[in-house]
C-alpha cells in the first residue's frame, strides 16, 4: 500500500491540514494518508503545545468520516524529540510491504538541510511539497526525489487558530465543528 505521512504537531488541526490531505488523496497515486501527531517538534517551541493526547484526539474527532486517513500516534513511543527520519525508519521496518511518502509544506520543505539526516531522507523517500503563501520553492535540486503539488494554497495557522481563541474570537469554519466544541467545552489554548 502507498502511505503518504503528513506530519505536524496539529496544535490544533485545521481545515488547512484536512484539505491538503484530501487534496493529496485526490491527485497522487496514494491509498492512504497518515496523520502522524508529533508530540515535540526539534525545531518548534514545545511551550505552547498542547498534550499530545488531546492533539490525537482532535485529530480523531476531524477525520472520524474518513476512511482514507488516519491518525497515528507513533512517534509517541519513540525518543523524543521526534526525528523523522528515526520515525520512517521505524515504520519501513515495521510495515516493510508498505510504501512510505512524505508530506510537507514548502515552509518546512525549505528547513529539510536542518533536519537530522536529512540526506539520507531525500535518497531515500519520496517527498510531495504543497506551496506554502511566503514560502516559495525555487528549485529542486537534482538528486532529492520530490514534486511540487498544484495545491490550493491556503493561508490557515495553527498559530493564527491559537491567536483567536486567546482573544476570544470564533474560529467556526477554520477547524472542524466537533474540533471547535471539543475546544470550547474544555477551554484548550486559552
Amino acid at each position: 500500500m502507498k502511505i503518504g505521512l503528513y506530519f505536524g504537531s496539529f496544535n490544533p488541526i485545521h481545515t488547512g491540514h484536512l484539505i491538503i490531505a484530501e487534496h493529496v488523496l485526490n491527485y497522487t497515486d496514494l491509498d492512504r494518508v497518515w496523520l502522524v501527531i508529533s508530540p515535540q517538534n526539534p525545531l518548534k517551541p514545545s511551550s505552547t503545545l498542547l498534550g499530545e493526547y488531546d492533539r490525537l484526539h482532535l485529530v480523531n474527532l476531524a477525520i472520524e468520516n474518513s476512511s482514507r486517513l488516519k491518525a497515528v500516534d507513533v512517534e509517541f513511543r519513540l525518543p523524543k524529540p521526534s526525528y523523522t527520519i528515526t520515525t520512517l525508519t521505524y515504520l519501513t521496518e515495521k510495515y516493510p510491504d508498505d510504501e512510505f511518502t512524505v508530506i510537507m509544506g514548502s515552509d518546512s520543505f525549505n528547513n529539510l538541510p536542518k533536519w537530522r539526516n536529512y540526506e539520507q531522507l531525500i535518497r531515500d523517500y519520496l517527498f510531495l511539497i504543497y506551496l506554502r503563501p511566503g514560502f516559495p520553492v525555487e528549485r529542486l535540486n537534482p538528486g532529492i526525489n520530490a514534486h511540487i503539488l498544484e495545491a490550493p494554497m491556503l493561508d490557515i495557522s495553527a498559530s493564527f487558530i491559537r491567536k483567536n481563541i486567546q482573544e476570544n474570537k470564533s474560529i467556526r469554519f477554520l477547524v472542524p465543528e466537533r474540533v471547535v466544541d471539543y475546544i470550547e467545552t474544555n477551554n484548550y489554548f486559552k
